[in-house]
């Protein structure tokens, strides 16, 4: 509690019923203000909204790749005051009266899904396809013909929640999202539970990995990382990694990686002499909407057009995987695509008979497994992190982030 909260009915009125308007108290969060400009500003404290809702004072608090879309200007539907993250973890300070899995005082980490456990996609275990978390689902419906669901911190057309780079989150279906962690284990061994680690071993097990495969991946953020070790685990004989930031691709090379600059070597001739000119049996683009490509002609067109609003997604690495990939393989695609592709080569994906699986995390389905893995000593997810600081310091980590400097691979916050 703040210093200003004494008690649980002054911190939070809506639990105890009040029928007057109850005083508004102020919390710090990381705002959006527009294409490349995110600010600390004083917001309102969440409140309960729903029976089922909780409400989490967070004590780590991560910036995602997926962060920089939005900073970016590349989601659309972003409104000015928008609460940026959703990597959050902390301690539950309230509950609404229908949550019966948590309690206050629980130490949990929130997952970046919001998922009713209830529905069609949900009883499925596909969480990230909820039917009923959006409350903006006709907007959504109008883009993508249906409305996945809804997700903390990430713009109105899923949902306009308020993400968790703030001191304190409000967590709609909290029976349904977060873990409680009972251990001792430190947080950031445990904070990537909300998103990265479950999103790269979800792509990892979407290639379909037999034993002794080689998979590529494209891109050593975060997410690329997780995935380079979720296809280890998974049973593939070799990892080949691609990128061009130092950093990022030493951390790849000591999880055992072979290591591709794209900014050096032509990535296709290097992978056709490894496989001996058949292909990578599973590639995996950890990229995304914000590809890049040196010198490639189709990735400075890409990057024209999307200068002038004349497309959404720079796709350079999702045509590599489809040229690169092996006859009869799998492309696994965690990397965030928000609109229209120009010139992807599906004659090529049709004719080589490629597999292709995407989407949002099922974060709910991975949570328990992986924090298993965790606790048991398989993996300690606090390796990506090069970067703590105060959440007052977030406006310029997401520079230092997005332009990779200072050695940048993943930055915690600290409400």
């Amino acid at each position: 509690m703040r210093a200003h909260e004494p008690t649980a009915s002054a911190v939070w009125p809506s639990a105890v019923g009040r029928s007057s308007a109850p005083e508004t108290r102020s919390m710090k969060a990381l705002c959006w203000h527009g294409t490349g400009d995110v600010q600390i500003d004083n917001v309102p404290d969440p409140i309960l909204e729903e029976p089922t809702d909780a409400i989490v004072r967070i004590t780590s608090t991560a910036i995602c790749g997926s962060d920089l879309h939005l900073f970016d200007g590349y989601q659309p539907t972003m409104e000015k005051g928008d609460v940026m993250g959703h990597e959050p973890m902390g301690i539950v300070v309230e509950t609404g009266k229908a949550v019966t899995k948590l309690k206050k005082g629980d130490r949990v980490v929130v997952p970046f899904v919001i998922a009713c456990g209830h529905c069609y996609f949900c009883r499925r275990h596909e969480y990230s396809m909820c039917d009923t978390s959006n409350p903006n689902a006709e907007i959504a419906r109008k883009a993508m013909g249906q409305s996945p669901a809804g997700l903390l911190g990430f713009s109105h057309m899923l949902g306009g929640f308020a993400g968790g780079q703030a001191e304190y989150l409000r967590v709609p279906h909290a029976d349904v999202g977060p873990i409680r962690i009972e251990s001792s284990l430190p947080d950031e061994k445990v904070l990537f539970l909300s998103d990265i680690f479950p999103t790269g071993y979800m792509a990892a097990e979407n290639c379909g990995i037999e034993e002794g495969d080689l998979v590529a991946v494209w891109g050593c953020g975060p997410v690329g990382q997780f995935a380079i070790r979720s296809a280890q685990m998974l049973g593939a004989r070799h990892v080949v990694a691609i990128d061009r930031v130092p950093e990022r691709m030493r951390m790849a090379e000591s999880a055992g990686a072979e290591t591709i600059d794209f900014s050096k070597d032509d990535v296709y001739d290097r992978l056709m002499v490894m496989t001996a000119g058949r292909g990578p049996d599973r590639c995996i683009d950890a990229v995304g909407c914000e590809a890049h490509g040196t010198g490639s002609v189709d990735a400075v067109i890409d990057k024209v057009k999307a200068a002038v609003h004349l497309t959404t997604d720079r796709a350079h690495v999702l045509r590599e995987a489809i040229r690169c990939c092996r006859k009869g393989g799998t492309i696994s695609i965690p990397g965030v695509y928000v609109g229209l592709l120009d010139n992807i080569p599906f004659g090529a994906a049709m004719n080589k008979g490629l597999t292709m699986r995407m989407g949002q995390t099922h974060v709910q389905r991975y949570m328990a497994p992986l924090l298993a893995m965790i606790e048991a000593g398989k993996i300690d997810p606090s390796f990506v992190v090069t970067h703590r600081a105060p959440l007052a310091d977030a406006p310029e980590l997401y520079k230092t982030f997005r332009d990779k400097k200072d050695g940048c691979v993943k930055v915690v916050l600290k409400p």
